[in-house]
């Protein structure tokens, strides 16, 4: 049995795809997926499968929230190394690290697109694209930044949902079962 976690886009925000935790949990572990644990209301999910195959896991949890929830919702399932990796390779300096956002992409994007969707600067946001993550850090908060992740998804055509320096550390947390 792997332990994985779930991030979920788009739910629970501004009243739209309203999700309760509680019915979440219950759905996929009648789904087959085991020790169901949720974070926060934004839609982080950590999970064990004895499944390996993330495309498929994610297929079954889109499904799922489909079926019970009735709508669609963009599902991405890392492992615990995965996201770890992530996390470890910021190239902020700590005290930047702190208050930065991960952008993770579902898919590494082909270099010359990188190259294109980093051609886009916003006076004091500094955002850099490494392999499936954007690490993006805004000194007035991210609540005020220009940065768009709606943009990135179009110019490096995948996927991507953030979160934050402290969800991130709560995800590995959550997924160290030993």
């Amino acid at each position: 049995m792997k332990t994985y976690i779930a991030l979920l886009k788009g739910i629970n925000v501004g009243g739209y795809k309203k999700v309760p935790m509680a019915d979440l949990r219950v759905q996929l572990t009648k789904s087959g997926l085991k020790q169901v644990r949720t974070y926060i209301q934004s839609g982080n999910v950590v999970f064990q499968s004895e499944y390996n195959n993330l495309d498929d896991i994610e297929a079954s949890i889109q499904k799922t929230i489909q079926s019970f929830f009735g709508f669609e919702v963009s599902v991405l399932v890392r492992t615990r190394a995965h996201l770890k990796r992530i996390f470890d390779n910021c190239p902020f300096p700590e005290e930047k690290k702190i208050k930065s956002y991960f952008t993770l992409l579902h898919h590494t994007p082909d270099e010359a697109l990188i190259k294109v969707a980093s051609e886009k600067v916003y006076k004091g946001e500094e955002y850099k694209i490494i392999n499936d993550c954007i690490y993006f850090y805004c000194a007035s908060g991210y609540g005020r930044a220009k940065f768009n992740i709606n943009y990135f998804e179009k110019k490096l055509i995948t996927t991507a949902t953030a979160r934050n320096y402290n969800t991130m550390v709560k995800l590995m947390e959550l997924s160290d079962i030993t």
